[in-house]
């Protein structure tokens, strides 16, 4: 009986055609080291971006207050994460895929912790803050949106003088107590006493405080509106008039005698920007500690930043969270906190 012999050609075992695809499609041949040689160029910019965002606090600010700027934009640097990764990918360079592991991991590593929500159940005050904007086309509808938030204690910034008594119309069946001090005020559900300006260096009145008792004890809030900055192309970032405030911000701050401080605003700057120090270095961002996200707040039509804060001193923050839009161009913001956190 004759045996017919079949040799194969089909190029070996399943995993040897397996491994020859995955050769065709890197572009590679066995052995070849062009795939270590090639993307040397975005290694070396996945290193720099590293760098970067390891190093961002050293950035000087000598020139046109670039370090404030790489500051305040820092969580955007990711963005050019998948970047690299894709013309990595395009270049077929084993080490360009490698060096941006690194930048993926500093990135995670100042804020991965940011993505996942951290909020609680807890807290037994409710505080909100929104820059109203002073050319706000419905102010009443702007003060009803936030008062729907819940808060027991509400900031506002941008107020103009016309506006005023709209926003107290709006206000008054949900807060008894409020005050107005320049372009900021306080509404507030519990009684407020020792309210009053706080000295930023402006030559107008755009902060204030004032003591709110609620049923846990009295809490100073603080509400602060510093000025605006500027990114101008002779100029850089310009920030000096902000970063003076908030110093004379910080040491009214750390004057207060009352241990629980609670500071809503506008701050005009994020809680990265080391120009905010004298304020961020005493107080923590409930956003950072119980929110959920980055929690931009401005511009509202497409948020790039959080300038707008809500910080606490000796409180403990349970959740914290960004209320949908108003008529305004940043978005408001809320917090639950729990007092009686202090050592006595």
């Amino acid at each position: 009986m004759a045996q017919a012999y079949v040799t194969e050609t089909g190029g070996g075992t399943g995993a040897g055609r397996e491994r020859s695809r995955l050769r065709r499609l890197w572009g590679g041949r066995p052995g070849d080291r062009g795939i270590w040689r090639r993307g040397i160029v975005i290694a070396a910019l996945a290193v720099i971006l590293a760098l970067m965002m390891v190093l961002h606090a050293r950035i000087p600010n000598k020139i046109g207050n670039l370090g404030s700027l790489t500051d305040t934009f820092l969580p955007w640097l990711g963005v050019f994460v998948p970047v690299l990764l894709v013309l990595a990918l395009i270049r077929r360079s084993v080490t360009a895929l490698i060096a941006v592991l690194l930048p993926t991991a500093v990135w995670l590593n100042l804020f991965g912790g940011l993505v996942t929500d951290k909020a609680s159940s807890g807290g037994d005050l409710t505080v909100a803050t929104h820059n109203v904007n002073a050319e706000n086309p419905d102010p009443s509808g702007t003060a009803r949106d936030v008062a729907a938030s819940g808060a027991d204690v509400v900031a506002l910034e941008e107020l103009t003088e016309d506006a005023v008594p709209v926003y107290e119309r709006a206000l008054e069946s949900t807060y008894k107590y409020h005050k107005v001090v320049g372009t900021v005020g306080l509404w507030s559900k519990y009684p407020m006493n020792d309210t009053k300006s706080v000295d930023i260096k402006l030559g107008w009145e755009r902060a204030m405080r004032s003591t709110v008792t609620t049923p846990e004890g009295e809490v100073a809030v603080y509400v602060a509106h510093l000025p605006s900055v500027r990114v101008k192309l002779e100029a850089g970032f310009t920030a000096r008039q902000r970063d003076k405030s908030a110093n004379a911000l910080g040491a009214a701050i750390a004057d207060e005698p009352i241990r629980q401080v609670v500071l809503l605003g506008d701050l005009n700057g994020t809680m990265n920007d080391r120009a905010l120090n004298a304020v961020t270095a005493q107080m923590r961002s409930t956003q950072g500690a119980a929110g959920s996200g980055f929690g931009f707040s401005w511009p509202a039509s497409f948020p790039m930043a959080r300038i707008d804060q809500i910080l606490v001193r000796d409180a403990e923050p349970e959740a914290s969270w960004t209320l949908p839009a108003t008529a305004s161009d940043h978005l408001p913001l809320a917090a639950r906190v729990k007092l009686g956190t202090s050592a006595p």
